[in-house]
């Protein structure tokens, strides 16, 4: 279907629309999400963003009355805004914060010996220095290391979290 008689589709009948909408371009806005999102998102995450890129197409399309010059154009324009915004925060919260914790808990402690430090990671016990040790010595990304443990994302990022909260505890009763 061309583009001209998607819209009068849209226009005439906007449920049947969207439909025709999906089953034609979802493989070219899931590709545009694949390549903007790939390296911070999960795949589940992924497939959200398709989903709320047709609901804001749909959304966009509704509120001007689906005149537009094209589908694809307007379909295009929408996952690559909406693909900037998912990207920053993704990458916000999963890698960036993570620095900067590990920062503030080194620089907490009294002694600055590297060899405390990596006594106190290796008390972590597996795979949480295994972890730390990918991501804060080799800056490897949470998602590389959630393949490699067979691991989902979140469930890495929640191992993290709590492993900061431990080597904090763990530095500090060395400094007592």
């Amino acid at each position: 279907m061309k583009d001209k008689e998607l819209l009068e589709l849209l226009k005439t009948d906007p449920q049947s629309g969207l439909t025709a909408v999906v089953r034609q371009y979802s493989a070219y806005v899931m590709k545009i999400a694949r390549v903007r999102l790939g390296d911070v998102c999960a795949v589940e995450d992924i497939e959200e963003a398709v989903s709320d890129i047709f609901f804001k197409f749909y959304q966009t399309g509704c509120g001007c009355g689906f005149d537009m010059r094209s589908v694809k154009g307007c379909l295009s324009v929408i996952a690559g805004r909406h693909c900037i915004d998912v990207f920053r925060r993704h990458s916000k919260t999963e890698e960036m914060l993570d620095y900067n914790e590990l920062e503030n808990i080194i620089a907490d402690t009294d002694t600055r010996s590297e060899d405390r430090i990596i006594d106190a990671v290796k008390s972590l016990g597996e795979p949480d220095s295994f972890i730390f040790i990918r991501k804060y010595y080799f800056g490897q990304k949470n998602k590389d290391i959630a393949k490699e443990l067979g691991m989902n994302p979140g469930t890495l990022n929640s191992r993290i979290s709590r492993s900061l909260d431990k080597l904090r505890k763990i530095l500090e009763e060395g400094r007592s």
